[in-house]
């Protein structure tokens, strides 16, 4: 059994358009070829996970026009490859547990604002297909990511 008390509590987000196709952001300053992802972060002490999605999902892409299709159950758990154990985002955690969002984007295209925050996570973004997603993602996550896709699949119909 993982100690899951050695992983940074994070959540990622599956965004759906009325196509059934899934919003994708190139990571910033992250050279190809594995540099699109969804948005994912990190969650603060006592913060409902829900909350953190849509905080997350805020704060990387501008998007506040979201309604909840579904949640992954329980935590899906990776670690992290030896080469990201000296980066910040490790800060002394084996790697990340997550919870997984799917919202359906019920908004105009123009909210969609990849500099509403501070922190700039994404320097372009595109729609594409639910599957696309694990082949572009970096290949240590490409299990996760292939877990939330069979989780998620449903949501991808029009």
């Amino acid at each position: 059994m993982t100690d899951l008390s050695a992983y940074r509590p994070n959540v990622g987000v599956v965004l759906f358009n009325d196509r059934g196709q899934v919003w994708l952001g190139r990571r910033a300053n992250t050279p190809d070829p594995w540099n699109w992802q969804f948005p994912q972060g990190g969650v603060d002490e006592g913060e409902d996970l829900e909350a953190a999605a849509r905080r997350e999902l805020a704060e990387e892409t501008g998007v506040v026009s979201a309604a909840l299709l579904g949640r992954t159950d329980g935590w899906i758990v990776y670690d992290f490859p030896p080469e990201i154990m000296h980066k910040q985002i490790a800060r002394g955690w084996k790697g990340q547990k997550q919870v997984w969002f799917a919202f359906r984007f019920d908004g105009e295209e123009a909210e969609i604002n990849l500099s509403s925050h501070a922190d700039i996570e994404f320097d372009a973004w595109r729609w594409g297909a639910l599957d696309e997603a694990v082949e572009l993602i970096i290949p240590f996550k490409r299990d996760v990511y292939g877990q939330v896709a069979d989780a998620f699949r449903r949501f991808a119909g029009v």
